[in-house]
């Protein structure tokens, strides 16, 4: 009879630890593809911008051969000028200040840091990738959260092959390590910021 009563006891102590176990709700899962496809959405989401592009003495040479733009006037120097975008230049880029002659003035006939900067006229939103592994995180005013770090790029998707090679010269920097907090809300997680 004792044993019945253990036995009893123990399957009692199991229902009530398997109710207790089904009772306790635990965050759904949130994979490094999921992640990267609620930070796309959000760049997705985000007004067009054109990319800052950097053009070094190497990419005036480029932006010259790809017939972005002219040189429409030398300077006693000889090392200063004035260059026109063309027309074909017009499409691709736009400048700072909204016109379309940029003034090029570095220090002196050897100065190879002097650079300008252009934005890419076409314009699409960042990319996300390489996501690393998603990880519990503490994050103020959200009960449960989870971050990753992930490699934002510029999207440089449908501009000009010329303006590319240009961008890719070593004064631009396409990408940049950034990190994601998410936040469970109603049972799904969400974006919850990106830093």
């Amino acid at each position: 009879m004792r044993r019945v009563g253990i036995l009893w006891c123990l399957g009692l102590g199991a229902l009530l630890g398997a109710a207790v176990v089904l009772g306790c709700k635990s965050a759904p899962e949130l994979t490094a593809d999921q992640a990267q496809a609620l930070i796309q959405a959000e760049y997705d989401h985000r007004a067009p911008a054109g990319a800052s592009v950097t053009v070094s003495e190497l990419g005036l040479r480029q932006g010259y051969t790809a017939k972005f733009w002219t040189k429409t006037k030398d300077y006693p120097n000889k090392y200063w000028a004035d260059f026109t975008l063309t027309d074909e230049g017009k499409k691709a880029i736009k400048l700072s200040d909204g016109g379309s002659v940029f003034q090029w003035r570095p220090d002196s006939a050897d100065d190879k840091r002097y650079a300008v900067v252009v934005f890419t006229a076409v314009a699409h939103p960042l990319k996300a990738h390489d996501v690393q592994e998603v990880q519990d995180a503490v994050v103020p005013g959200v009960a449960t959260a989870k971050s990753a770090s992930f490699t934002e790029s510029v999207n440089l998707d449908g501009v000009p092959a010329p303006l590319v090679e240009i961008a890719h010269n070593p004064n631009n920097k396409l990408s940049s390590k950034r990190q994601a907090d998410f936040s469970l809300e109603n049972g799904a997680w969400k974006l919850h910021s990106i830093e």
